[in-house]
């Protein structure tokens, strides 16, 4: 089949937004999948063209030529040509006939399917219940037909072995809620649907940050479903002797990286001892274990979550400011004015990065940044590091993305995965070894 301009449009749009939703964590391991009406007003919605998302591929290295083509009915029009081996060939995704009930029942213009864990982990919370149900949240008004003082009602369904087997009680929660735009699927994922691309998007942003947030308020024993949000009157809710802010600390210290610690003999491991052995005892165990982990600085996924935490305190109460240095803001400012990207790349948690650069003595540089990563891409003295960000990037060449570090290790793996990289030189940074190779600067002005 030719490709007409829409549909070739409509695959890359499509590709982008597989790879952007990887970064998110919400098709890692090939799960989930999107797809899109070609955008053509010429013809109704009804009647457009759709452009699907093939199944059981690596979803950050999604291509146009990727892409399933199918008429409104969804009979297949194009299918795209196997990659050599070790690829899987892809096939049409098992998604497609709850794709279809979307578009045929709610008129959409987009449908994304994630595997998000906080989408997977929230249909537990309450088992057996049919429904997720939050309110008074703000990002409730970015789902539609709903405001703040509304209640967001999500339906559950149950899992079944085969994706494809999802299709009556998918078809039949879509009709028993018809304001619904949303559905999720227990222990599995979610179902989000919008009248375009852009809308089902920003919804599906919107379902994840609530879920998530929901997820947290029950560690913390607030009701998300009253108003009031007060303490949860749960009888199935697990109790502690911990405090929820303990309970949080325990997952940051991470109790298993401890034990390995332990095994290891690495200095400054202390035991954890149980729940019953008394509250202080457990809080000066995992206040030892981080401090030795600080100290020795290790960079430890969890630990930055507890990083994140902390920041976050601090910068609601104010008591904590971004300090950049005075170059930053202008170049960020220019880089975004030229349509150049910028994303970070940090040991600190993108939560922290947010923070920091959300709170600056320049005021919030959010808007100048294009999306951050941490140490949950990997290791930043990892070649493979880097590789992945290129991968979720989507760039025909790692050369086309400039590193800039003050960290000569980081440099080598940047390099070594093919990107351009330049050194920059500031107060307190560690003597680069003499014939390094790399390009430095003072200051941002001079790149």
């Amino acid at each position: 089949m030719a490709c007409s301009g829409c549909s070739c449009e409509a695959r890359e749009l499509v590709a982008e937004l597989c790879r952007h939703f990887y970064a998110q964590g919400w098709v890692t391991g090939t799960g989930g999948s999107i797809t899109v009406k070609v955008n053509d007003p010429t013809v109704p919605l009804a009647d457009r063209l759709i452009v699907m998302s093939p199944s059981g591929v690596q979803k950050e290295r999604m291509v146009a030529e990727d892409m399933y083509v199918m008429a409104a009915d969804g009979k297949v029009l194009s299918a795209p040509v196997a990659k050599p081996w070790p690829n899987k060939p892809p096939k049409c995704t098992d998604c497609a006939p709850l794709f279809m009930k979307a578009y045929l029942m709610r008129g959409a213009g987009a449908v994304i399917h994630s595997h998000g864990i906080e989408t997977c982990i929230a249909t537990m919370l309450i088992p057996g219940a049919k429904e997720f149900r939050v309110t008074h949240m703000e990002m409730i008004k970015g789902i539609k037909g709903h405001g703040y003082h509304d209640e967001l009602v999500i339906p559950i369904i149950e899992n079944t072995p085969y994706e494809y087997e999802l299709t009556d009680s998918l078809s039949e929660a879509i009709a028993a809620y018809p304001k619904a735009t949303a559905v999720l699927v227990r222990n599995h994922g979610i179902y989000v649907w919008g009248e375009s691309w852009i809308n089902a998007k920003t919804q599906a942003e919107c379902y994840h940050y609530l879920l998530d947030a929901c997820i947290k308020l029950y560690q913390l024993g607030i009701d998300w479903t009253t108003p009031e949000h007060g303490s949860i009157n749960n009888p199935r809710r697990p109790h502690s002797i911990l405090s929820p802010e303990i309970c949080n600390g325990c997952h940051a210290a991470d109790s298993s990286k401890i034990e390995d610690d332990l095994q290891n003999g690495v200095a400054g491991a202390v035991p954890v001892p149980p729940d019953e052995g008394g509250k202080e005892e457990v809080i000066n165990s995992l206040v030892a274990n981080v401090e030795s982990m600080i100290k020795a600085d290790r960079k430890i996924t969890s630990l930055k979550q507890l990083q994140g935490h902390i920041w976050r305190i601090g910068f609601q109460k104010k008591e904590l400011q971004g300090v950049v240095f005075e170059d930053v803001p202008v170049a960020l400012k220019n880089w975004h004015a030229s349509g150049i990207k910028v994303y970070i790349y940090s040991s600190g948690s993108r939560e922290a990065q947010r923070l920091l650069f959300g709170n600056t003595t320049y005021g919030d540089l959010r808007k100048f940044l294009c999306g951050y990563f941490d140490t949950t891409t990997g290791n930043k003295r990892e070649t493979r590091s880097y590789f992945e960000i290129s991968q979720s990037l989507g760039v025909d060449s790692p050369s086309q993305i400039l590193f800039i570090t003050d960290v000569f290790q980081e440099a080598i793996a940047a390099k070594n995965a093919g990107f351009e990289v330049i050194i920059s030189i500031r107060p307190g940074n560690a003597p680069l070894p003499d014939n390094h190779g790399f390009r430095t600067i003072k200051s941002f002005s001079e790149i």
